[in-house]
């Protein structure tokens, strides 16, 4: 066992110096940091941590029943209350390895989680020994930042720089591999009192005040503005002066899918969501504007289509993005400016003019009258959007969604139908299949008093299903909505659509009956496919305390309207019919 230089008497009468193991030093950090919920699976490499849990009971540990889904709990949990870090335990090698996903899930989408896991001791590392992988190497690509801690001493700092990273900037994941000998080693504890300064990860920048008047200026001009917002927004809690600018001056606002929620959709001045799979009437907006502001947004593919026919006729585009890299990545803009979102509009506001475009709304009125978010109902067969409708029409402006991955999720966030900014969480940005089952444990264990759906598909919901166990064990009130279409139904619309309609490996012909399974692990289940039964069985969910897995089958041909052709342009965009 590594021992530490043993401390005089002196520092011993000290009650802020203590000897404590490793694995001790870390619950004490982890309180500092004010952590209160860990997600966690234990195994040979992290066992002294939980040896010593059990002294700690104002943690609450959620056993999850895989690393993924742990990953994506913590996820959930940070990233549906502001401010929040998620906290995931798991072993050494394929522990470790198994939260690879759920990493790169909460890096793309910039959600603040610290990972801890478990390693061969520190003189094993290198060596293959048992249940050993390259963490740090594995991780590199999906982690603001990891650390490989090789010394006890090393463990405190390192867990305060790893929570400073984690929120700081634009927000991420970190990972802090911890050997087991080093959990089991004793040192002395100083608690860690001065702030964190890091050349790397520096606080957000103060907005350049000549570039605001120059922002303020372009505004004053525009006759044609549109702005577009990202997730960047929710995360630094600007949707107030987002709202406050687009009244000031008349701006019409759309959002990215990642920033459902931000705007609120019941708003004269909304636009919806853009891109790819969003709203002709947005596409139309963007492709028409002389000025289109930019912020908290990464420009993606799915924002901007084929590049060439992203905002044509625009004269200027400005882009406000707290980190520099996304700056210019994609689309090029006229004026950037470095900073955090809420900072920036809250600066700009004061120079900005009021004013009102009155042509310019009335045209775009007129493209929301020719181009409106709609279905094609089919008499007595289950549409996805009665379903949601009837789910938003219960959420009262509060309820937190979250959304998985695939058709149910464009429908999700095309419906969305808050009259205030609000809570869609969904993977945005990998795009990963079974993040919404267990993100949602995370969100509703983070927000107690608030409700919370769960919308998937049934492919991706038994991706991560085996959470049903700790769903139930914890007693956890998360209303699950399955949209049941008995195949990958995003895959298989593409298939049909621009692969010839060649269905392959698609059709879900084998499929749980989720009622029974449902009742299996010891939840409350139903299932129907009649339009009738869908209020009183959502309205049964939201009266039940504790978790309920809800089926419906829906059309399985109902896909997702509006979409832009693979390989088209935003203004190609083909709807219902």
């Amino acid at each position: 066992m590594i021992q530490a230089r043993p401390s005089s008497g002196a520092e011993e009468t000290d009650p802020e110096r203590r000897v404590l193991t490793g694995a001790e030093i870390v619950f004490e950090c982890l309180l500092a940091e004010g952590v209160s919920t860990i997600f966690g699976y234990p195994g040979g490499a992290n066992l002294p941590l939980y040896q010593h849990l059990p002294s700690y009971p104002q943690l609450h540990h959620v056993l999850v029943r895989h690393e993924q889904g742990g990953a994506h709990a913590a996820d959930g949990y940070a990233r549906s209350r502001r401010g929040a870090i998620g906290v995931v335990f798991a072993t050494s090698g394929p522990g470790a390895l198994n939260m690879v996903t759920g990493l790169a899930t909460a890096y793309a989408d910039s959600v603040p989680v610290v990972a801890i896991t478990g390693q061969v001791p520190v003189t094993a590392v290198g060596t293959d020994a048992f249940q050993e992988s390259d963490v740090i190497g594995s991780t590199m690509s999906v982690t603001k930042h990891s650390y490989l801690v090789t010394r006890i001493e090393d463990i405190a700092p390192t867990i305060q720089e790893a929570f400073h990273v984690a929120r700081s900037g634009r927000p991420g994941p970190v990972l802090i591999d911890l050997p087991k000998d080093l959990q089991q080693a004793t040192a002395e504890y100083v608690p860690c009192t001065e702030p964190v300064r890091m050349r790397s990860f520096p606080d957000a920048p103060q907005p350049d005040s000549m570039k605001l008047r120059r922002i303020a200026q372009l505004i004053g001009e525009a006759k044609r503005p549109v702005m577009l917002i990202g997730r960047g927004v929710i995360i630094s809690g600007a949707e107030e002066q987002v709202i406050e600018l687009s009244h000031r001056a008349n701006i019409p606002t759309g959002w990215t899918l990642l920033g459902t929620g931000a705007y609120p959709v019941r708003d004269p001045l909304a636009l919806q969501m853009v891109g790819f799979m969003g709203a002709g009437f947005t596409n139309r907006a963007v492709c028409d504007a002389d000025l289109l502001i930019l912020v908290g947004m990464r420009c993606d593919d799915r924002v901007t289509t084929r590049l060439d026919s992203f905002a044509p006729r625009v004269e200027h585009i400005v882009h406000i993005d707290i980190d520099p890299a996304e700056i210019g990545k994609n689309v090029v803009p006229h004026v950037s400016l470095v900073a955090d979102a809420r900072s920036a509009l809250s600066a700009l506001l004061p120079l900005v003019e009021p004013k009102r475009e009155h042509e310019w709304l009335t045209t775009i009125d007129q493209w929301k009258e020719e181009h409106p978010v709609k279905f094609v109902a089919r008499n007595g067969i289950l549409q996805p959007q009665e379903v949601l409708q009837e789910m938003y029409a219960r959420c009262h402006d509060e309820a937190i969604v979250l959304a998985d991955v695939g058709l149910n999720q464009i429908w999700a966030a095309l419906w969305f139908d808050y009259g205030k900014p609000g809570y869609f969480l969904n993977s945005g940005g990998t795009g990963t299949m079974g993040y919404a089952f267990p993100a949602s444990m995370g969100a509703k264990l983070s927000n107690p008093d608030k409700t919370v759906f769960c919308v998937s598909g049934e492919g991706g919901f038994v991706m991560n299903m085996q959470e049903m166990a700790t769903m139930v064990e914890q007693n956890i009130d998360v209303n699950v909505l399955i949209l049941n279409n008995a195949s990958l139904g995003m895959v298989r619309q593409f298939q049909d659509d621009f692969y010839g309609g060649i269905r392959s490996a698609v059709d879900l012909t084998f499929t749980p009956d989720f009622v029974k399974l449902g009742e299996a692990f010891g939840m409350k289940a139903m299932s129907t496919d009649k339009y009738s039964d869908v209020g009183p069985m959502l309205d049964e969910a939201i009266a039940h305390r504790g978790p309920v897995l809800m089926n419906f089958d829906i059309d399985k041909d109902a896909n997702v309207y509006p979409i832009v052709p693979l390989g088209k342009g935003m203004l190609d965009f083909v709807e219902a019919s």
